[in-house]
């Protein structure tokens, strides 16, 4: 009996000792506030050449002059071929990846909401949001915001380089925390955006900042040393990308 109420004990005080909050320093927060993720694009460039691959291993080329949506989602593309000009329309059933380059309104646009937002200038990189890069899309079935029937959809990965365990999308519809301004001035605070769709494994699921913390085990249980160092009790929604790309880099050593 004694032995069963030490080994509780122990049990109780390990368990005690591993949600203690941890404290970071201001250099550690500001890292960790720091966004890895790519800016999400929803208007690809109607004057570049965009590239579909098809499910059955075609490749595709041309100018994207239709993209039809569902809830912000891309679930059908029109190209005019760059070689013979012919239009052509695929759904997202049919199509395994697609690259596009993001559309110059959208870029200004991007722009514009940088400098719009002073709490940008110290967690964002202006190039992430006028970049000249292609876009990857690529298929995935979701289920639009937990709630709809399963549909094959074109998803944009925004974080490509570190999605090997972790794959992050763009919600085309994602609100953004609030702020304030004073007199037109750039705004002061928010800006965070507040939703993504997440993959991991087999599992895809929308990710709200309400249900991070009801999440957290899912996505980063499965590392005892990252759960250590990144408690959930400690981070916020704000340090996602941060938490993401470290825990991807400590599962791959």
């Amino acid at each position: 009996m004694k032995l069963k109420t030490l080994l509780l004990a122990l049990c109780l005080a390990s368990v005690s000792s591993f949600a203690q909050k941890v404290k970071y320093t201001k250099e550690e927060i500001k890292k960790m506030e720091t966004y890895l993720f790519n800016e999400g694009f929803n208007t690809p460039s109607p004057k570049k050449t965009s590239t579909i691959i098809l499910k059955d291993g075609s490749s595709h080329k041309g100018f994207c002059n239709n993209i039809e949506t569902k809830k912000g989602q891309i679930y059908e593309v029109s190209i005019k071929d760059s070689i013979s000009k012919k239009s052509m329309a695929f759904n997202a059933d049919q199509i395994s990846e697609m690259y596009v380059y993001p559309s110059n309104a959208e870029k200004i646009a991007k722009t514009a909401k940088y400098f719009g937002n002073i709490r940008n200038y110290s967690t964002k990189k202006l190039t992430k949001g006028t970049s000249n890069d292609r876009i990857y899309f690529v298929n995935q079935t979701v289920s639009l915001k937990n709630k709809k029937d399963d549909k094959e959809f074109l998803m944009q990965v925004i974080n490509p380089g570190f999605d090997n365990i972790i794959s992050v999308y763009h919600d085309p519809r994602a609100k953004e925390t609030g702020g304030f301004s004073v007199m037109g001035s750039p705004q002061l605070g928010g800006g965070v955006i507040k939703s993504y769709y997440v993959k991991k494994g087999d599992k895809i699921m929308w990710l709200h900042k309400d249900d991070f913390e009801d999440n957290y085990d899912f996505l980063f249980g499965d590392n005892a040393e990252f759960m250590k160092k990144y408690p959930k009790k400690s981070v916020e929604w704000d340090y996602f990308s941060f938490l993401v790309n470290e825990y991807t880099e400590m599962h791959n050593g």
